[in-house]
């Protein structure tokens, strides 16, 4: 599919849909006027990520004070027949990342209540519910709907079937789900965000997930190298976090004081 193609069909799908106008004119103001400020301080970032990041193992061992035993044979089973779904899932979405650090995060907090931006096939979603199941805990999710794919019933799809009891999925912007899940919970255990890249979107988001994250949870930023808000906000707050080199772009960590 063309870009022109994509970019149409994408706008006319938002049409359909009157419940998210809003994200439609943010994105239109965003790429219109602010294209170039979705960047902010990328370069600045990537200089200091790159000085002070460390192996996912590293993270894991000195954030938790665990061993970072791969997610594929911890669930070996479970894990293959993800893998199989997501092979055979007729639209493309993003990968698995740092299966290991999510799931450490929940059982070094025993965490009962997990909020992610970001959803895709579900791997993060599937490495936290496996840890929050045993506790009978909760994840709460936020994802928009993939317009352009006509992807909306594969968002989650690795996800198995007998941990989504514990699963509460939001099908709109940050901005519209977030409020609506901190209706139903307000303090978190651990917050995971992999959502809007730009800088403004992520710096606002950061805001949010922060204040309602409890004292002792864990903070997890991937893709922190797009620009300098995960910096910034860390640098705003007075927050000394973890930069976890991964698949050749970085992920912020940080445990709440």
């Amino acid at each position: 599919m063309s870009e022109v193609l994509r970019v149409t069909k994408t706008f006319f799908a938002y049409l359909k849909r009157p419940d998210l106008y809003p994200e439609l004119g943010r994105k239109i103001i965003k790429n219109i006027f602010n294209r170039n400020a979705a960047f902010k301080g990328k370069e600045k970032t990537n200089f200091w990520a790159s000085s002070i990041a460390v192996t996912q193992e590293t993270a894991i061992n000195n954030l938790f004070g665990k061993d970072c035993i791969p997610f594929s044979e911890q669930f070996a089973t479970e894990f293959q027949t993800a893998l199989q779904k997501q092979n055979t899932c007729p639209i493309k979405m993003g990968g698995a990342g740092a299966l290991e650090l999510i799931y450490a995060a929940c059982e070094y907090t025993q965490s009962k209540n997990v909020l992610e931006t970001g959803v895709a096939y579900g791997w993060s979603s599937f490495a936290a519910l496996q840890s929050l199941t045993t506790r009978n805990g909760h994840l709460y999710s936020s994802d928009m709907p993939y317009l352009g794919q006509d992807g909306d019933q594969y968002v989650g799809y690795v996800v198995p079937e007998d941990l989504k009891k514990n699963w509460r999925l939001f099908r709109h912007a940050d901005r519209e789900s977030l409020p609506k899940i901190f209706l139903y919970q307000k303090e978190f255990d651990v917050v995971h965000y992999d959502s809007d890249k730009a800088y403004e979107g992520m710096f606002w988001a950061y805001g949010e997930l922060y204040k309602h994250l409890r004292k002792g949870g864990v903070f997890i930023s991937d893709d922190i190298n797009d620009n300098s808000a995960f910096q910034d906000f860390c640098e705003k707050n007075a927050i000394e976090p973890t930069v976890i080199s991964f698949e050749g772009k970085y992920i912020g960590v940080f445990v709440k004081d």
